[in-house]
């Protein structure tokens, strides 16, 4: 049998699944993925809700996120490690299992402080599962089609992201909030016993690796005050704050001396030697620059839809909707076709869709209506269709099978950094352009002519003059955030240009063995 030969370390990977067989397990594994990421963006537009049903302040409800995230990006990379001592199968259907009872008692927590210990622990056991289900992914596949299935895993990857706000506004407007964690357990027992019982038999060889305990308790404090001065920073004013200056020294000195650790120690936790590879060097920092930069404007438009715009949660989830139905439609054509095109020039395709899209939201305005909004978001769904395979064939090519692992836990560890880091900077900036703008406009209407006008026109209304200056004051604010919007969605259409440039110092990819060479 071939997963008896993979058991017992011959070296002989195990044959690719087909058919029925196939197909199921390959929609369990994206399920998984699907349900991960999905989980990491759901609860965000929840949080006013959770707070108010909780008795909490919404600053203190951030906390909800916040160990969410920072628990998975101590977990993600350590991916390589478990995978190499339990086995991939082993340790993708135990994450997959532990994340669904994690969820079941974040459903059913009962103060804030459950809710916050039982998403530290969701975040934990979830770190496998993302690297776990693409690395699975590409070995049940046969090598000619490992680029459909990193479309599989890339769509899922995403949509999920933009399904989150949808269905976290539905379920906020409509039912009670726990329902966004206790949808999990039904969909965690079906993808954790699908892929057991069709995955069991083709287990990796493991190996008896020591346990790097200096490297993981550097890990563990770096990445935890990295992530908590990310996601704690906005509301701390940054480095006004002396908790923010403390975490970032901390995650600074950490940082450099687990790297130090890292590169000398004879058993590391995480093989940072991956990096010895310049498609794989070059072609992760594009990947996450990219994603930063996707990430961030997925989370300004809604935001500012919803904060300035009057568009409730749900509709705010609508209008990234056809963006993720237009991914779905082109990445399986997309799949077909990368192993016959240039891995970069696919990237560069998916960089333009996306320079575009940006460039398109550049010139909307707050008279713009639900039909504006959705057209850049369709050209961005073509790039969504091609950019993570694209670079994930970039950055995947050369490594050999049994360092999948490692290498995509420490590409998804990059990404989900770089996707905070562009959370953070993204919110902070749009707040500092709109202050920046307002004093502009402020200054440009001041009490001359301009002001007169307006005030005369809205006393001719009934207002008052205390209600015309607030009236103008409003129009000035939602005018400021439409200037700092587009300033961003502008800066966004050139970084893509420069990356679409950076993809291009990478060799191109081996044909016609996938996203991945042969051993």
């Amino acid at each position: 049998m071939a997963g008896a030969s993979a058991q017992g370390g011959a070296g002989a990977s195990p044959a690719p699944l087909k058919g029925p067989a196939l197909a199921l397990v390959a929609f369990a594994l994206a399920l998984g993925t699907f349900m991960q990421v999905l989980d990491s963006t759901i609860a965000n537009v929840s949080l006013p809700t959770i707070a108010g049903n909780l008795g909490v302040s919404s600053d203190n409800s951030t906390w909800v996120v916040t160990a969410f995230a920072v628990a998975n990006g101590v977990a993600v990379p350590l991916t390589g490690w478990l995978m190499g001592k339990f086995g991939v199968v082993r340790t993708f259907c135990v994450s997959v299992f532990l994340f669904t009872i994690a969820s079941f008692l974040c459903g059913i927590a009962w103060n804030l402080s459950s809710l916050i210990g039982f998403r530290i622990l969701q975040g934990a056991v979830s770190g496998p599962m993302i690297p776990g289900s693409q690395a699975l992914l590409i070995s049940i596949f046969p090598p000619q089609k490992r680029s459909t299935a990193l479309g599989i895993w890339s769509m899922t990857t995403l949509v999920a992201p933009i399904m989150g706000p949808i269905l976290g506004g539905y379920i906020s407007d409509n039912y009670h909030w726990s329902w966004i964690f206790l949808i999990n357990v039904p969909v965690g027992l079906f993808c954790a016993g699908v892929c057991w019982r069709g995955l069991s038999s083709r287990e990796t060889p493991t190996r008896n690796l020591p346990i790097d305990k200096v490297g993981l308790i550097m890990l563990v404090v770096w990445v935890g005050a990295l992530q908590m001065m990310l996601d704690l920073g906005k509301n701390d004013d940054w480095f006004n704050s002396t908790r923010i200056v403390v975490m970032t020294v901390i995650a600074i000195v950490g940082f450099i001396a687990w790297l130090i650790w890292e590169l000398t120690d004879a058993n590391p936790a995480v093989d940072l030697s991956l990096f010895k590879g310049r498609n794989f060097s070059i072609g992760t920092l594009a990947f996450c620059l990219g994603y930063a930069v996707f990430f961030a404007n997925t989370l300004l438009l809604p935001l500012w839809l919803q904060t300035q715009l009057g568009y409730t949660a749900t509709w705010a989830g609508l209008v990234a909707a056809p963006s993720g139905a237009v991914a779905v439609v082109l990445t399986p054509i997309v799949a077909r076709l990368s192993g016959k095109v240039d891995a970069r020039i696919m990237a560069t395709i998916a960089f333009a869709a996306f320079g575009l899209s940006y460039w398109m939201r550049s010139g909307l305005n707050t008279q713009a209506g639900f039909s504006d909004f959705v057209l850049p978001l369709m050209v961005q769904g073509i790039a969504m269709s091609t950019f993570f395979l694209a670079m994930l064939t970039i950055a995947l090519d050369g490594v050999p099978q049994a360092r999948i692992p490692s290498a995509t836990g420490i590409s998804n560890f990059a990404r989900i950094t770089a996707g905070s880091f562009a959370a953070s900077l993204t919110t902070t900036m749009w707040d500092r352009r709109e202050a920046m703008h307002q004093a502009h406009l402020s200054e440009a209407i001041g009490q001359g002519p301009v002001w007169q006008m307006a005030k005369n026109g809205l006393n001719h209304l009934g207002l008052t003059d205390v209600q015309a200056a607030a009236a103008v004051t409003r129009q000035m604010v939602g005018q400021a955030y439409l200037l700092a919007s587009t300033d961003i969605f502008y800066v966004s259409a050139w970084l893509c240009i420069v990356l679409a440039g950076l993809t291009w110092f990478t060799r191109r990819p081996k044909p016609h063995d996938g996203p991945i060479a042969a051993d």
